[in-house]
Parts: structure tokens; sequence; C-alpha cells
């Protein structure tokens, strides 16, 4: 008869696991079913203690696997459970593992068992731990899909922000310039040149995100003259590009200086309808790539309109590379620049560079 308890306490104990492994729409009912085969084994260890059951061959070898399938249980359900639920059934199991041999085994003295059963309990301790480690890196794998979804919303977020809304904002100017004086018709043809570029723009997001692909939106500074170009034909502000041709940058550095200029001039079409010029300056200084930029029409009133996080996050990128981001109130306008190391500069040390982000006042941002 006790082989015949031993051997239904075994499979018992055995098809839990099974299933906990092999379903895991199982594992939320890991800890009740736990508590079932702890109390199980435990049942039958009382038995042969109180009992007095007569020992018979394979009772030890049954125990002996018995306990190590609860020692899987344990790990089991440290791994899967919610840790409310998971720690009273790990403990009942570790229990029920630990004091197996008390079937087989008549201590001396009460000291005695307990020590026999702290040996097996060191299994226990094992295959919880195993199992702590194993829930450990699963949520750092559930953090890392987290932070790579996050990072790839927040990029998205500022493509859309930097791109696509300067280019929608170049509508709407060509709109407002041609409903109030120009030529009506060259007006359209530049409102479906920037509506061109947009969809572009929103193509290109689309098929990074599709492919998973780096994407560089300029490789050189040239589009910057050409970004400049169409911001004064759209008005009312026009653009003074001091620029030397000489002046080159690694693709990342120009990708971000052309992200920059487009930042900035947007933001001058959302807060500074009223200016009439900005200065734009880019030029190599001594290993630095400096973007310098400053307009004359800040209006100290915002009205309703909040500002955004487009130079926030325009302030994370730069400091990403190194580099460093200055926002300050000038005399009737608003001066934004920035300083960026060129990677093929020895001149600039990252270690001696301030990787800072300042901002002299509280700026409007797109």
């Amino acid at each position: 008869m006790p082989v015949i308890v031993a051997v239904v306490s075994v499979v018992v104990a055995a098809a839990v696991a099974a299933t906990a492994l092999l379903r895991p729409g199982f594992r939320a009912r890991l800890p009740v079913a736990t508590w079932a085969v702890a109390a199980l084994s435990l049942a039958v260890t009382l038995v042969h203690v109180v009992g007095g059951a007569p020992f018979q061959p394979g009772v030890d070898v049954l125990g002996m696997a018995e306990s190590a399938v609860l020692m899987v249980l344990v790990g089991l359900v440290i791994r899967y459970a919610p840790p409310r639920s998971a720690v009273p059934a790990a403990l009942v199991a570790g229990v029920a593992a630990a004091v197996w041999m008390l079937r087989v085994f008549t201590p001396a003295s009460p000291l005695e068992g307990v020590g026999v059963c702290a040996f097996w309990g060191l299994g226990v301790l094992l295959a919880a731990g195993v199992g702590a480690y194993l829930r450990f890196l699963d949520v750092r794998q559930d953090r890392a899909v987290a932070d790579a979804r996050t990072a790839l919303r927040l990029r998205l977020a500022r493509d859309l922000h930097d791109f696509v809304a300067h280019d929608i904002s170049e509508m709407v100017a060509h709109a407002q310039a041609g409903s109030v004086a120009g030529d009506p018709r060259q007006a359209l043809e530049r409102v479906e040149a920037a509506g061109q570029r947009a969809m572009s723009m929103l193509d290109r997001t689309l098929d990074m995100l599709h492919h998973e692909q780096p994407r560089t939106l300029v490789s050189d500074l040239g589009s910057v003259r050409e970004a400049a170009e169409r911001f004064s034909a759209a008005g009312p502000a026009r653009v003074h590009l001091s620029m030397d041709t000489a002046v080159t940058a690694p693709a990342e550095t120009a990708a971000l200086a052309y992200r920059i200029l487009i930042e900035g001039l947007t933001n001058v079409r959302r807060h500074a309808p009223q200016a009439s010029r900005v200065d734009v300056g880019i030029r190599d200084t001594g290993g630095v790539l400096e973007v310098a930029m400053t307009n004359n029409g800040v209006s100290r009133a915002r009205g309703s309109r909040r500002g955004g996080s487009g130079l926030a996050g325009l302030a994370a990128l730069v400091q990403a590379q190194g580099g460093e981001l200055v926002t300050r109130a000038v005399p009737d306008g608003w001066s934004l620049t920035a300083r960026l190391p060129l990677a093929q500069s020895p001149e600039w040390s990252p270690e001696s560079s301030s990787p800072t982000t300042r901002k002299a006042s509280a700026a409007p941002s797109g």
C-alpha cells in the first residue's frame, strides 16, 4: 500500500510540473496546484511518520523522485507565479521536498532529523534560486522590449514633429501668403511641393518601421541651404544664411544640423509670426560644427498655444552626440546655438566637452 500511495504522489507532482512547462495557460493556477501537490506529499510523509507504515522496497526511490519534482515545482512557481501567491506555495512545496526522508529514515534525535531535512532543503534553495534568476531574465527581456518600443515611438514622434510639422507649417504659410498677396497659382504649387515632401517623409518613416533599417535623411550640409531658401520663399521672415562652402561634416552630424535648422525655423513660424529676419550661421570652429540661429520677432505673449517637446527632444539628440545646445532670449528676439563635435576631428575631446544642455530661460519650443 505505501508503494501505491508513493506512486500516486509522484505521478500527480510530475503531471502538474509537466503541465506547467507545456501549457503556459495553466501557470496562472500553478500556485494552487503546487499547494495541492505539497499537501498530498506532506500527508504521505505524515502517514509514514505517525502511522508507522512498514518500509517497502521502492519507497525510497519514489520519495527521492517526488522530492526532485517538488523542487522543480518550486522553481516553476517562483518563475511564473505572482510573488504574493508564489512565496507561500514555494515554501510549502519546499518543506514537502525537504521532509520526505522521514518516510525511510528514523532520526535518533530531533536535531538529527532537522539536519537531514536541512540537507535536502539545499536543493530547494537551489531550485528557488534558479527560478528567481529565470524570472529576472524574463523581466529584463520584457523591459528591454518595452524600452525598444518606447524608443521607436519617440523616434517616430520626433521625426513627425521635426519634419512633417515643418512641411505642414510651410504649407500653411504658402496658403496664407497666396490668399493675401502674390500669385495664388504659385502658392498652390509650393503647397503641393511641401505636401509631397511631407508624404515622402511619411513613406520613409513607414519604410523604416517595416524594415527596421537605419535611415539618414540628409548626408551633407547642402540640404541646409535648400531648407533656408524654402523658408524664405514661404515668408514673411527671410533667412540670411552664412555658411562656408568648405565646411564638411559626417552624415550623422549633417543630419542633426539639418534637424536643428528645421526645428528652429518651425519654432519661428509657430512662436514668432512677426519675425522678419532669421540669421543662421554654420561654421567649423576648431573641430566643432556650430549652428547658430537668431530671429527678431519673438512675441512676449505666447497666447493660447502651448510649447511642445521639440527643443527638449532636440537637446537629447545633441547631448547624445556629445554636443551642447543653448537657447536664450536676446533683445527683440530669440537665439539658439548648437555645438556638435566633428567625429573626424581630434580637436574635440568628449572628456573635455560639456555634454550638458542649457536653457537660459523658458524658450518657446515646438
